[in-house]
């Protein structure tokens, strides 16, 4: 095929005409790249550049260059991981929606003056306290979980610990100074970060949470480092840390779409952090929005680099953006998230390209199941997990659902003539199901039994015991 009879997918045409200092331009060719794939080579962001965008020589997505993208890829996943297809039967426990850090992506959040005690707003938010957190976990262990994943909002009542909690009091003016205010102004208080994750702490289950934004929310008018800050949270029960609000680790493009957040160094710091503190911990970039290939990239060389220093990513998960129901959308800023199209190569090339990470991921719940599982042929061989809550993607306007049972799990993967294989959260423990089992269900988790997580009556599942702040 010529170059005049090529056939190109749609793009994604997202964005307003930012005008960013990084530029996908590159002296590379997509042969020369996909070449440097082929073999094996360690790509270069000029190489990553050329395969996510079929090649930066024409606009638009070559369809006959995807196709050996993706099956270079492919290859790549069988060679690393072989053809299981693994999940982990989880719980999402996020224990407040309170936040005012005004991420533009985001409408998981809601403004944290709602919730105090003297606010009349109407709002559908929540806060969990440590017992409620604790009764909702303890449900889902009793049903067979083996992790429970907690990410939530920034709230301003929120302390590392009571020795955290009383230096944030002792500033002159804390609300302004350190984004603090006392519990006692809130309709729910939400306890310290300690208190929470000693409470989600029940028998032997696997604690995932505090995000690097979280670290540097527990940090904050101190001069503790990431490291006392999650060895501490260790301390309490924490056993591995996710690394989301990553979204793009370039700062030109925080700026636009998240400029309360922490820096992309700083990220890289709580990260390196958490594993100086004998944490496992994942990454992931949250893409489709107002980025363009080469920044994508760059991430992806940063993360790259981060597990060349720590070696303690143990999952790497693409996240496409849901736009619907957020800021950058309704401001214009945005007309939509990435194509399918987008979507495969962010998969291809991050296998490709992170060749120190063994596991990619590919998300149901972003995704939905058909797009999903094919997205399992593009390079990924993690199928994250159960879930049985998700609050933030479905806030966003992800339509996808909630949970996933593990009889789900056996016929989507067993259908695509994969292997289902249940995991633990840092990959170590593997129970392979077979379709022909009578009954499937999780057997890693503290109280599992191989009995369904789900049963027939589970189709409005939510996360039991929230307490709502009006």
């Amino acid at each position: 095929m010529n170059a005049d009879e090529a056939v190109f997918d749609e793009t994604s045409e997202s964005t307003l005409d930012l005008e960013f200092s990084i530029r996908p331009t590159t002296n590379q060719s997509f042969e020369n790249a996909l070449a440097a794939a082929r073999t094996g080579d360690r790509l270069s962001i000029a190489d990553g550049i050329e395969l996510i965008t079929t090649g930066t020589d024409s606009s638009g997505i070559d369809t006959a260059r995807k196709r050996k993208v993706l099956e270079i890829a492919d290859r790549r996943r069988a060679e690393r991981v072989g053809d299981a297809v693994t999940f982990v039967a989880n719980l999402n426990n996020n224990v407040t929606t309170a936040c005012n850090t005004g991420c533009l992506f985001c409408n998981f959040k809601d403004s944290s003056q709602q919730f105090e005690s003297n606010s009349d707003a109407d709002h559908g938010g929540f806060t969990k306290t440590p017992a409620v957190s604790r009764e909702t976990v303890a449900a889902a262990v009793d049903r067979g979980i083996s992790e429970v994943t907690s990410v939530s909002g920034l709230h301003p009542a929120f302390a590392l610990n009571a020795e955290h909690r009383e230096i944030l009091t002792n500033h002159d003016n804390p609300a302004r100074q350190v984004n603090y205010k006392p519990p006692e102004k809130y309709t729910v208080d939400p306890g310290t970060y300690v208190q929470q994750l000693r409470a989600m702490s029940v028998d032997d289950v696997h604690l995932h949470s505090i995000t690097p934004e979280e670290a540097h929310h527990a940090r904050r008018g101190t001069n503790w480092s990431y490291e006392d800050i999650y060895t501490e949270l260790r301390k309490a029960g924490l056993d591995s840390a996710p690394g989301t609000a990553a979204e793009i680790l370039v700062d030109e493009v925080r700026e636009v779409i998240c400029p309360g957040k922490m820096s992309s160094a700083e990220w890289e710091a709580a990260i390196e952090g958490a594993v100086n503190a004998g944490l496992d911990v994942t990454a992931t970039i949250m893409y489709g929005h107002v980025e363009n290939a080469a920044h994508q990239i760059t991430h992806l060389n940063r993360v790259r680099e981060l597990q060349d220093r720590t070696g303690g990513i143990t999952e790497f998960v693409p996240l496409s953006f849901i736009h619907q129901n957020t800021p950058l959308y309704e401001r214009g800023v945005v007309s939509g998230g990435a194509s399918d199209a987008e979507d495969e190569l962010m998969i291809a090339v991050s296998r490709l390209f992170l060749d120190n990470i063994d596991n990619i991921q590919s998300s149901w719940v972003k995704f939905g199941d058909e797009k999903a599982l094919k997205l399992l042929n593009c390079g990924a061989n993690d199928f994250m997990g159960t879930i049985l809550s998700e609050e933030i993607t479905t806030r966003a306007g992800g339509t996808h659902g909630e949970f996933r049972s593990v009889a789900d799990y056996v016929e989507m993967i067993s259908a695509i003539g994969r292997t289902p294989v249940e995991r633990s959260t840092d990959y170590t423990r593997r129970h392979e199901l077979t379709p022909d089992a009578r009954i499937h269900g999780p057997t890693l988790g503290p109280r599992a039994d191989g009995t369904p997580l789900l049963g027939s009556d589970d189709n409005g599942l939510t996360a039991p015991g929230i307490v709502a702040d009006d």
